[in-house]
């Protein structure tokens, strides 16, 4: 029986999986080994009946431009408990290569300590993957789907933008983002949008439903200040992730409840509830102002891979095969900016219970400071004219509402 390696994706789908499967595959094809494609992530990879394909050649070349995963996705995390070493054992596995983002880096981690406890001669590579951007990559390199998740993105809130000018409508547009707001944040800083809305901007107050709505609101009224009556904003879903239960499920919005009480964030639109406690709010303040909500979620994370992806995910996948034959584990595979092929360690990134922290945007970066600065927001120049339609402007300046 020959060598063989093992690669599986977990997680949610970005642009790109295809492309780092078929790479991989192929290299360690023309090596001679056997590549195994596991199905549902890490769901069945310890159990009686492990599912997963056998990737040749021809496979690998029909599926490595194409958006989605050929191989079926899941979310499962594994406990340290279900893990076996049967199925390596009995393939002769060399390699486990694992693609996915912070959590399935976090198995990954996991699961490198154990083949190492049990004295398996097995090396693990991760590859940074995920539209939210949010692995701590070094020198601010993107995971891999996320550039072109950003386009896809752009382009349908470009499109929004447009049709908020032609029919002099506002839109509030809701992105994926699950802890962190790089989606959201680019969106609005490519397309000069009127505000974005994302999690890292509360880090000296806690996120309400209050403090978004006046955060809306505000961009609107300084709109119209300067003589639009049009305008769109984006608001990372990531608010969520930090904002208290009780928040939610006071909201006046309707939601399904799962088996343990908590709301199903995941079954309704994030853009619909943020507009329509924006219709309240417009409407108790007498503001005349029309807005349509815009979701911006799965629909970019199965787009065929842009030639940026392309590139960086054939980058990615020759990379694995050069930290294996450099004898690297237990390690995610960097392609720098440079060209050049390096291992991250996942133990220098993880935190004291084997995780690994998100990469959030870096509010301190000039970048960040200089888009803030450019939105459309309410500030002490504008209190006099302001209260045309708010009797407190102040309370719906950036800076006081954000403890800036």
């Amino acid at each position: 029986m020959k060598d063989s390696i093992i690669i599986l994706c977990a997680g949610g789908p970005a642009p790109g999986m295809n492309t780092v499967v078929a790479t991989v595959a192929k290299r360690f094809l023309e090596d001679g080994y056997r590549v195994i494609g596991m199905n549902h992530g890490y769901k069945t990879l310890f159990s009686a009946n492990p599912d997963f394909i056998e990737i040749d050649y021809k496979l690998a070349d029909r599926i490595f431009n194409k958006g989605g995963s050929y191989l079926v996705m899941n979310r499962y995390k594994p406990k340290d408990h279900e893990f076996k070493t049967d199925f390596f054992e009995k393939n002769r596995v060399k390699l486990l290569v694992t693609i996915g983002g912070d959590d399935t880096a976090s198995t990954a981690n996991r699961i490198a300590k154990f083949l190492k406890d049990k004295n398996l001669n097995i090396q693990n590579i991760h590859v940074p993957k995920t539209i939210d951007n949010d692995l701590p990559l070094p020198n601010n390199l993107p995971t891999f789907g996320f550039n072109t998740a950003r386009n896809e993105a752009a382009r349908i809130a470009g499109t929004t933008y447009e049709d908020a000018r032609t029919s002099g409508n506002w839109f509030v547009i809701s992105s994926m983002g699950r802890e962190a707001g790089h989606l959201a944040f680019s969106i609005a800083k490519d397309l000069h949008l009127s505000i974005a809305i994302i999690p890292e901007m509360f880090a000296k107050t806690e996120i309400t439903f209050d403090k978004i709505i006046k955060i809306l609101v505000a961009s609107i009224v300084k709109k119209k200040l300067m003589g639009f009556d049009y305008g769109a904003a984006v608001i990372s879903e990531g608010v969520f992730h930090f904002m208290e239960e009780s928040q939610i499920t006071g909201s006046g919005i309707n939601f399904s409840f799962d088996e343990h009480g908590h709301p199903e964030l995941g079954k309704v639109s994030k853009a619909h509830i943020f507009n329509e406690l924006l219709a309240k709010k417009l409407k108790e303040l007498e503001i005349d102002v029309k807005s349509r909500p815009v979701e911006i979620g799965y629909e970019v994370r199965c787009i065929d891979p842009t030639a940026f992806d392309l590139g960086y995910c054939t980058a990615l996948g020759n990379g694995v095969r050069k930290l294996f034959k450099d004898g690297k584990t237990g390690c995610i595979v960097i392609s720098d900016h440079e060209g050049q092929v390096k291992p991250l360690y996942l133990k220098d990134i993880e935190d004291s219970q084997g995780k690994i922290k998100p990469r959030l945007v870096d509010i301190n970066s000039d970048d960040f400071k200089e888009t803030l600065n450019s939105f459309a927001t309410i500030k002490e120049e504008d209190y006099q004219e302001a209260q045309k339609y708010l009797k407190n402007p102040e309370e719906y300046n950036l800076k006081n509402i954000l403890n800036l």
